[in-house]
């Protein structure tokens, strides 16, 4: 049973940094890309950032690149999303989650998941203006 649990969320203000942490279990960890996604209210679950089974690849949605990082510790089980120069716009519930990739949809770059359908309890990050 594949579990995942999301961390290091909260409320910052406008600029600030954040760093989430995501621990799974009950899968190959080191065999999957991992993800981050998330969801603003009201609106749909979108990814965020994707990084390869190795570490050796990153991807972003335009939106965040160049201020999120995402990482891994594969002995850890462990992915993590470094969040700086925060905006209010980031507002939104994180989740992690496996099997991601980059892709181009209608000409914009979107981070999509290929399988699973499981969902952690996610962490909340709040940026006041």
């Amino acid at each position: 049973q594949v579990q995942v649990v999301e961390s290091g969320g909260g409320l910052v203000q406008a600029g600030g940094s954040l760093r989430l942490s995501c621990t799974a279990s009950g899968l190959t960890f080191d065999d999957l890309a991992m993800g981050w996604f998330r969801q603003a209210p009201g609106k749909e679950r979108e990814g965020v950032a994707c990084i390869s089974w190795h570490g050796e690849s990153q991807y972003y949605i335009d939106s965040v690149r160049g201020r999120f990082r995402i990482s891994r510790d594969n002995a850890k089980n462990t992915v993590y999303l470094q969040m700086n120069s925060l905006k209010p716009e980031d507002t939104a519930m994180y989740y992690c989650a496996a099997a991601c990739r980059a892709a181009v949809l209608g000409g914009v770059n979107r981070i999509v998941r290929d399988s699973g359908n499981y969902w952690g309890q996610g962490t909340m990050v709040t940026v006041s203006s």
